[in-house]
């Protein structure tokens, strides 16, 4: 049965996440959106890096565990919420052992969500330990795609039986659209391959970086967006290669920037090897750039039935120098052509909307006001 939900008082929703930045796909995708659509409130882990609009309400810890389960205290206290949502291993983990230790877990359990936000082998080790936990503790598991919730070993699967659905991420057409309006038309003065994420091992961006070496021209550009532990020997290969004056590590830029970049680029790479399903590579397609996307299950899910988003085996340097060559020669209206062609997949299978009503749906179900069986969908 299905509410009538314009009649319905609006949910109350704490969302538990370890930072609060302007790159956290949490807080961007999550909370922002929903400002006057829900009552929200966020604790964090770590000490906020920016100051949310007045509507939310923030308790901030201060990156120690004392001053975390201050914050969630202080969260719980000034409930009650419809919804306790985590959103990595680590609240997943410490929300339900605080709450047993406060001796609030029985009751507060029937409004605990948990989401997944990547593939499992993605995951360091602890953080795995850590979420086999949640996965147990939680009355309610969201995977944020159906690649994340194949990627569970079958004993772990076990955990949640009957007690989980997919909610696929979303990109915010909207937001993109308004800032793209907003700005100057991008200048196209150069071939540009781009990248945004973390510059860490899995995401292997030293193939990225191989792959323009042998696949650009000369006076093409390459931008990668994100800072991380590869950072400084990702810049000592570029200038081994040569691409001092042709490769750009910009680290962490505004959320907005990140979309002029998109909508400037002729390409957006991804050779990433582990993803849940990647926001980066769906905010690139709705900013009306083509992609080229390692060949995983995450990024199977985003090309399904098309034939313009080309998958690489991860790790084939030649492969992805061959795509970069292949859309480098192309004429500038066949590529966007194909821009617009991907932003038309997002728009039609991917847009913030329809995560926004899985979670609606989730949330109510939680909040007893809509009934339903939650498993497999």
């Amino acid at each position: 049965m299905t509410v009538d939900r314009p009649s319905d008082p609006r949910l109350g929703v704490l969302h538990v996440i370890l930072t609060l930045g302007e790159t956290n796909s949490q807080y961007n995708e999550h909370c922002l959106p929903m400002v006057g659509e829900r009552d929200l409130s966020i604790c964090t882990y770590f000490a906020p890096q920016l100051t949310p609009p007045p509507e939310i309400a923030l308790f901030a810890g201060d990156g120690s565990l004392p001053g975390f389960f201050r914050a969630l205290r202080a969260a719980l206290d000034a409930g009650p919420y419809d919804v306790i949502h985590a959103h990595s291993p680590h609240t997943g983990f410490l929300v339900p052992a605080a709450l047993v230790a406060w001796r609030r877990f029985r009751r507060l359990r029937p409004s605990l969500l948990y989401t997944v936000h990547d593939s499992f082998y993605d995951y360091k080790l602890r953080n795995q330990a850590m979420m086999v936990f949640a996965l147990a503790a939680f009355r309610h598991i969201v995977f944020c795609s159906h690649a994340a919730y194949e990627s569970v070993p079958r004993p772990w699967k076990g955990l949640v039986r009957g007690r989980w659905r997919v909610i696929q991420n979303g990109a915010d057409l909207d937001r993109v659209d308004r800032v793209l309006a907003a700005s100057s038309p991008p200048e196209r003065d150069r071939f540009t391959v781009l990248s945004v994420g973390r510059l860490e091992k899995v995401k292997d961006p030293l193939a990225l970086v191989h792959a323009f070496a042998r696949g650009a021209g000369t006076d093409d550009r390459l931008v990668i967006v994100g800072t991380g532990a590869m950072r400084g020997a990702l810049a000592a290969r570029a200038g081994e290669l040569g691409l001092e004056d042709r490769a750009l590590f910009t680290g962490l830029i505004p959320r907005d920037e990140v979309f002029r970049r998109c909508a400037a680029a002729d390409v957006f790479v991804s050779t990433s090897h582990g993803e849940g399903l990647p926001v980066a590579v769906m905010e690139a397609m709705a900013a009306g750039c083509p992609v080229v996307l390692s060949d995983i299950p995450p990024h199977r899910e985003l090309a399904e039935g098309v034939d313009f988003i080309p998958l690489v085996p991860p790790g084939d340097v030649d492969g992805f120098a061959r795509e970069i060559r292949r859309i480098r020669r192309m004429p500038a209206d066949e590529r966007l052509d194909l821009g617009r062609r991907c932003r038309e997949r997002v728009r039609a299978r991917f847009a913030l909307p329809a995560m926004h009503a899985g979670y609606e749906d989730a949330y109510r179900e939680l909040a007893g006001r809509e009934v339903a069986s939650m498993e497999g969908r």
